[in-house]
């Protein structure tokens, strides 16, 4: 069963747990000075870098749950708003990816957008992401294509669908 976590510290170390084990650092978060991989500079910044977006008030800008799939953390999903839009995003991990993860977790993040009274739902992606377009078209999201950027946008005063992605859409 797949459900959404909201994200405190707990579920911040369950996160960074799932980001080390299944994913790389440029795939989960903004890219960091070091050698490769997660050495613990690179997972104190990861750190660092969801505590100012989602859990200090004082620069929190957007709202992140930890995806768990039968308790076990895979990913994350966050909502940012941005005027009458929310954009999404997701990463999932490596072995969550292909499972039809994503798709649930679009439809749990478009029923929270809905909620918070969004008139848009907005991502993006990159062109070579497949699965994340496929299943941004498949909620009957407009894409549109600048170079290497694929931007989604679903109203939402229509019936939606569900949905998500690889990385981060």
């Amino acid at each position: 069963m797949t459900s959404l976590t909201p994200l405190d510290e707990p579920a911040l170390a369950r996160l960074l747990e799932a980001a080390v084990a299944g994913a790389d650092p440029l795939e989960v978060m903004p890219p960091v000075d070091g050698p490769p991989g997660w050495p613990p500079a690179r997972r104190e910044a990861f750190l660092a870098f969801h505590r100012a977006r989602s859990l200090d008030p004082a620069t929190a800008v957007e709202r992140t749950w930890v995806i768990d799939v039968d308790g076990a953390a895979v990913g994350a999903a966050r909502l940012e708003p941005h005027g009458d839009a929310v954009e999404a995003g997701v990463w999932l991990s490596r072995d969550a990816r292909g499972r039809g993860i994503g798709k649930q977790v679009a439809a749990l993040l478009l029923a929270e957008a809905r909620a918070s009274g969004a008139a848009r739902f907005v991502a993006s992606t990159t062109a070579g992401n497949h699965g994340a377009r496929a299943l941004l078209a498949g909620l009957g999201a407009g894409l549109t294509t600048e170079g290497d950027e694929v931007t989604a946008e679903l109203r939402l005063g229509s019936a939606g669908g569900s949905a998500a992605a690889g990385r981060e859409w």
